[in-house]
């Protein structure tokens, strides 16, 4: 085998730093972003925010002199006025620290306080506010169980039973666990029983029941005598609950032996109870959502601007991209400059960015803008590649793009995949998009007759007569994906 040296030519792709940066800034979040941004200015000296260095602005030399001038003329004059309060806020107060006793604090004597975050007026500070946290059920629970005289066997049967109570208040446990937790042969079964039933009357109204069938007779058990239709609607729930969740109408008539108007006021009765009572009570710290871009309308067009307070304003310090020379070879000279590319390449990567989340929403705005006029109804199809190549950019950077960005607009706080949906063609040759389907099924449902609700096939003939051609699979499916129970579950008296 001869060895030989041939050339060829050829190309390829290669990924440079930049644009390996530029393509991980581009698909963070909001809350993402801000992290990467300040790790950056942590670790990178060349990087400052123009917030934190901007001056201020002074005023004229006329105007500077005269407040100048009046700012002495008030000082002269209130300098023995504010001796006077001095005085006087000495005198009242105690006497000096080692005129204190032994034994006493500092908190027994002075007020405590608590210095403010800001430098302004903290008279509007509400620090209960601020150091409070979310309640969660079981905590809450915690709380009334330490306000109930308990005896110690009780305290430890309340603690486990409230240990095994879920997020949404019922007891998922077994009642002979709880009592073998004592580890006291004196103690019985209806020990525990008697603690759950004094839980049971904690608040919220059923937490502690053991199935929804216990959760409603226990609400229905705290109403007052006096409520209409109480009896019946307790002998509903205890006797005929099968009946009650399969929506029999006809047979819990027939077997309790009451009219329809009877069953009408029990059925209200029994629609104002919470068959989940935990979830009235917050059960983690609520998140909130950082939009990217705000959208609005002014003068008759729709405006897109970008969030200004997701990414901080960054510039290169001046004073230590003036130490850099241009021929020093030294370490610290070629440490200066590292930073300093490195930090023209991050503001890059940040302006490149924000303009492109500028550019997609406002292409996403430009082809739904009838969503934005009229509602859900109105969406139009769209799909990724429809914004790529009105952009002329691949359909990976559109994906990088929607992806955990948020748009602010007159109808809520929207995630930018919201606006991409798929379609079903129409019988006048057009298109409708599967978000708009599923706000027309939510309006039949909505507008239906309680007692005879619409079946997919009847939405589905309805949709029809609309020109949207769709099975009544997909009218299923779509109506799952809402959350909304079939048309069995849905009828009702009122």
């Amino acid at each position: 085998m001869k060895q030989a040296l041939q050339l060829r030519l050829g190309q390829h792709l290669t990924m440079t730093p930049q644009l390996q940066q530029a393509i991980r800034l581009l698909q963070l979040s909001a809350l993402d972003l801000t992290q990467e941004v300040q790790e950056v200015i942590e670790t990178n000296p060349m990087l400052e925010v123009e917030e934190e260095f901007a001056q201020q602005a002074t005023p004229a030399n006329g105007e500077a002199s005269d407040s100048g001038v009046a700012d002495q003329a008030g000082a002269h004059d209130g300098n023995s006025n504010d001796l006077n309060n001095e005085r006087e806020i000495q005198a009242d107060a105690p006497q000096a620290t080692e005129d204190l006793p032994v034994d006493s604090e500092w908190s027994d004597v002075y007020d405590s306080y608590q210095p403010g975050s800001g430098g302004g007026d903290s008279s509007d500070h509400d620090y209960m506010v601020q150091n409070s946290s979310a309640t969660t059920l079981h905590d809450h629970l915690l709380w009334q169980m330490n306000l109930t005289p308990f005896s110690l066997q009780d305290i430890v049967f309340a603690t486990t039973i409230i240990d095994s109570i879920n997020e949404d208040g019922y007891f998922t446990g077994d009642l002979e666990e709880v009592l073998h937790s004592l580890n006291d042969e004196e103690a019985t079964i209806e020990d525990v029983k008697a603690v759950l039933h004094r839980i049971q009357a904690f608040d919220p109204p059923g937490v502690g029941a053991q199935d929804p069938r216990d959760c409603l007779l226990i609400q229905l058990r705290q109403l007052p005598e006096s409520t209409p239709s109480l009896p019946l609607a307790t002998r509903l729930c205890k006797d005929y609950f099968n009946l009650l969740t399969a929506q029999d109408q006809n047979q819990i008539m027939r077997r309790m032996k009451i009219d329809q108007n009877e069953l009408t006021a029990v059925m209200q009765l029994i629609r104002t109870l919470n068959p989940h009572p935990g979830t009235l009570i917050a059960s983690s710290e609520p998140e909130y959502v950082i939009p990217d871009v705000f959208v609005s309308k002014r003068n008759g067009r729709w405006v897109v601007e970008l969030n200004g307070e997701v990414t901080p304003k960054l510039r290169v310090n001046s004073g230590y991209a003036n130490l850099i020379r241009r021929a020093d070879q030294s370490e610290d000279n070629t440490f200066l400059k590292n930073h300093l590319q490195e930090a023209r390449w991050f503001i890059k990567s940040l302006m490149s960015r924000n303009e492109t989340i500028l550019r997609v929403a406002s292409k996403i705005v430009e082809y739904q803008r009838g969503f934005f006029e009229h509602g859900e109804e109105a969406m139009k199809p769209l799909v990724l590649r429809d914004i790529a190549e009105a952009l002329d950019m691949h359909e990976s950077t559109i994906s990088r793009v929607t992806t955990q960005k948020y748009m602010h607009t007159p109808r809520g706080t929207l995630e930018f995949k919201y606006f991409f949906s798929s379609h079903v063609s129409t019988s006048a040759g057009g298109e409708c998009s599967s978000t708009a389907i599923r706000a027309l099924i939510k309006k039949l449902i909505a507008a239906e007759i309680p007692n005879k609700p619409l079946s997919d096939n009847k939405i589905a003939a309805l949709l029809s007569d609309q020109g949207i051609e769709v099975a009544r699979r997909t009218v299923a499916k779509y109506r799952e994906s809402m959350g909304i129970p079939p048309s069995n579950e849905r009828k009702r008296l009122i």
